[in-house]
């Protein structure tokens, strides 16, 4: 038999104590208004460049506000749990594709020789 005084075993995700629950809040709106400025500046960038690679970033960015927004939106309770977890590790894949490939994009476009390698 438990004894009364141990704590109750959790299956599956538990919410925050309530005072947590303020800090989880806060450091939500910090990322959403953080990676909003980034998307913001980014859209900028890619508006001077017209460069695929910069798109790619633009989109990646793109991902990690609406993933602050689906934080957002699973604290307040308008998105499911489950749905919360389907959606942000798709987008957390999205984003690593979408670095991944502007990364490859970005590499050497012809082959190189051995003069044209630094000494």
């Amino acid at each position: 038999m438990i004894p009364s005084s141990s704590p109750p075993v959790l299956v599956g995700h538990a919410w925050p104590e309530t005072q947590l629950a303020a800090v989880l809040v806060a450091v939500i709106v910090l990322a959403a208004a953080g990676t909003t400025a980034l998307f913001a500046v980014s859209l900028f960038a890619y508006s001077r460049r017209r460069n695929s690679q910069y798109l790619l970033i633009v989109l990646a960015l793109g991902a990690l506000v609406a993933r602050s927004f689906f934080g957002l939106g699973t604290v307040f309770g308008y998105v499911p749990m489950t749905v919360h977890h389907l959606v942000e590790h798709s987008l957390d894949f999205l984003i690593a594709v979408l670095i991944l490939y502007a990364v490859y994009r970005s590499g050497p476009t012809g082959e190189t020789t051995l003069e044209s390698e630094p000494k």
